[in-house]
């Protein structure tokens, strides 16, 4: 039985803590902290179609089978900068095949990082492997341009365009990685390069540059149309709910805009080198370059072709 009691005495323990988020908004969220003049706020910002004040609400999350099928797609969508990196390399363009490979690499692993939920997959730091993918994309656009204006004859230390491009593409990204000109910024910079080298060049031949009106065709206007198609898609079609297979398409369009507009290989001049100076006494054949190139009559050819060391 219960009996009343008298004077009697109870000592009450209290804990009190504070969590920003509700169970660190578990593994389809991410903890979100704003600062405002004395006011701190924190909120759970939820991923997957996960909701809720701890996303923990999974009436419109998605499946497995959809997480796996995004993150598939935005990987192996990569795998479509094979053929550049094969024309680049069959080309003899070894350094622009070096950066697509860059790309391909860091491009498959950042979107396996990226993904929200259970789908993860992560070889580095997440912000290395951001920073690695973006430089990448826009590495990629760089060279491809400065290969077409085809400045090797022009400028001698045309190569230096490449380094600048990488120092100037760092520093942008370090300033905001997800602004729209990182992207058209450089590639309108990249173009004004090409448009000058290609108008010189028409002007000094006195004829369209480049010459051919299949290159147009077939190379040129595709390849421009693909690229353009894709920024489109990246400026004002993608947003987070369709990003999965926008982006994919993105990737798509961009290495195969790549393997359009990559110009063919260099061809030599067919301009002879002379010939090596043999040290002590003898004599030195001497070549006629006009001769050798089928240029003169070997009948009316001076007599000029041996000379003394």
């Amino acid at each position: 039985r219960f009996e009343p009691c008298t004077n009697v005495t109870a000592e009450v323990y209290l804990r009190a803590y504070l969590s920003p988020c509700i169970n660190d908004c578990g593994i389809y969220g991410q903890c979100k902290l704003l600062r405002t003049n004395n006011y701190l706020y924190a909120a759970c910002e939820c991923k997957a179609g996960w909701n809720g004040w701890g996303c923990t609400d999974n009436a419109e999350a998605f499946s497995y089978g959809f997480q796996l099928l995004s993150t598939l797609l935005l990987c192996l969508s990569n795998v479509m900068f094979v053929p550049p990196v094969a024309i680049a390399v069959r080309s003899h363009y070894l350094l622009e095949a070096a950066v697509y490979i860059f790309t391909m690499f860091f491009s498959t692993f950042y979107h396996a990082c990226d993904q929200p939920g259970i789908v993860v997959f992560c070889i580095m730091d997440y912000d290395v492997l951001q920073f690695c993918d973006f430089l990448g994309s826009l590495m990629s656009v760089w060279v491809t341009v400065i290969a077409m204006a085809r400045l090797q004859p022009v400028v001698k230390q045309a190569r230096v365009l490449y380094l600048l491009g990488a120092m100037l593409l760092s520093m942008a990204l370090q300033m905001d990685r997800h602004g729209l000109w990182n992207l058209l910024g450089p590639s309108l910079f990249a173009l004004g390069i090409m448009a000058i080298a290609w108008t010189a060049r028409t002007i000094r031949r006195r004829h369209c540059y480049p010459p051919t009106w299949k290159r147009w065709a077939f190379y040129l206007c595709p390849g421009a149309l693909i690229a353009a198609a894709a920024v489109l898609l990246y400026a004002f079609v993608e947003t987070e709910e369709n990003y999965f297979y926008i982006h994919s398409i993105w990737h798509l369009l961009i290495a195969g805009s790549v393997g359009f507009l990559l110009p063919p290989r260099a061809k030599p001049s067919g301009r002879l080198g002379p010939l090596p100076r043999r040290k002590g006494c003898g004599y030195q054949l001497c070549v006629n370059e006009q001769e050798e190139l089928g240029l003169v009559d070997p009948a009316v050819a001076s007599i000029n072709s041996i000379c003394t060391s």
